[in-house]
């Protein structure tokens, strides 16, 4: 069996762990086993579900102290030599955890992209110079997107050296269902509104700020509108005063983090996406399995479209465009999509076979390296 660390933040339910997790459930574990490297303290949502599995969860002191940092994944890979390769999921701090590996020799260092750009802010200033590092750490360069491929590593690097690993899900766990479109409305008491849905972190780069004022002239507009946002974050709070002081409390449900968001996607009338930058969204590809209508920021990478009922608007663009668009999308004609999504490369079983092999071919070229 081969083991693969992953470093990441920590397994909640954000996009990058979601996607990690879809492969983890459907590779064959006898083969490869993941295992996780943690730089946040906290406790993930999927914690106990990856011990279930059999895999390891180690957690870093964080990047702050570099050299605390530095000893302990010294100490972790002497005490685990059965690593070969490591897989990174940080952003541009993945360089940390791509230096450790490679000061401690392990020969298979990959770097995965998945997003198209850095947040503006002086302690982001820090990702943007270490961000053309990495190509001098890693051995291998993965990416969501073309997009966020060429951002992180170059287009020449990428062009050249590149695997595209779609964000693929369980095709058939989203397809639109009736029944439970029906069941979920009814108990949250939506059975009669126009419902705009929004799945994500409440964190700067996912801009739910600017949804919730799209949302504020869109219910102008239809009184019988209802804005449901599912997920957590350090926003939560601002939001929902900013839904206060707009008088929409009783017009906007934020559900906190949900087990059954596929089914949500049923429930929904529009999806909307008001991101500042992402690299391949997920909850996108998610939408469009259930043949949900999306209204997406043109930040997004268009490799996200795979259906036709998807508009692109600007960031810039006024409440009133945005508003108006997610009502001119809005359909009562939802169809399968299922072959549509597994044509496109989305579908996880052939995904996560696909990665299976990757490393599978990686590890045999080891004593190459």
């Amino acid at each position: 069996m081969i083991r693969v660390l992953h470093s990441v933040s920590n397994m909640d339910r954000g996009g990058i762990e979601t996607m990690l997790m879809n492969f983890y459930r459907h590779i064959d574990r006898e083969q490869i086993q993941f295992d996780f490297l943690a730089n946040k303290p906290d406790k993930g949502d999927y914690d106990e579900e990856i011990k279930e599995m059999g895999g390891n969860i180690f957690v870093t002191p964080g990047y702050m102290n570099y050299k605390a940092y530095l000893s302990y994944m010294t100490d972790l890979f002497k005490e685990h030599p059965e690593y070969k390769i490591i897989h990174t999921h940080n952003g541009s701090l993945m360089i940390y955890a791509l230096q450790s590996a490679k000061k401690n020799n392990i020969p298979v260092r990959i770097a995965h992209a998945h997003a198209t750009a850095v947040p503006v802010g002086l302690k982001n200033e820090l990702k943007k110079i270490i961000r053309p590092l990495i190509k001098y750490v890693a051995t291998d360069y993965w990416g969501c997107s073309n997009a966020a491929g060429e951002f992180y590593f170059s287009k020449r690097r990428w062009n050249n050296a590149n695997e595209l690993i779609h964000n693929a899900i369980a095709v058939d766990d989203f397809t639109f269902n009736e029944s439970k479109r029906a069941e979920i409305r009814r108990q949250y008491g939506l059975s009669d509104k126009f419902v705009v849905g929004n799945v994500g972190r409440l964190a700067p780069q996912k801009n739910q700020k600017k949804l919730i004022e799209v949302f504020s002239i869109l219910h102008k507009i239809r009184p019988d509108s209802h804005l449901v946002i599912i997920g957590t974050g350090e926003l939560e709070q601002k939001l929902k005063q900013q839904v206060a002081q707009l008088g929409l409390t009783d017009s906007v449900t934020f559900t906190g983090v949900l087990s059954n968001v596929n089914e949500w996607y049923s429930a929904f009338d529009v999806f909307a996406m008001t991101s500042i930058y992402e690299g391949l969204p997920v909850v996108a590809i998610e939408a469009q399995a259930a043949d949900l209508p999306c209204v997406l920021t043109n930040t997004i990478t268009p490799e996200v479209k795979i259906t036709e009922n998807m508009r692109f608007l600007g960031l810039n663009d006024d409440a009133q465009t945005w508003a108006k668009s997610i009502l001119e999308l809005q359909t009562n004609n939802r169809v399968a999509r299922e072959s549509e999504l597994k044509n496109a490369g989305y579908d996880i079983q052939s995904e996560a076979k696909r990665m299976q092999n990757l490393y599978l071919d990686l590890y045999s070229k080891v004593n190459e390296r």
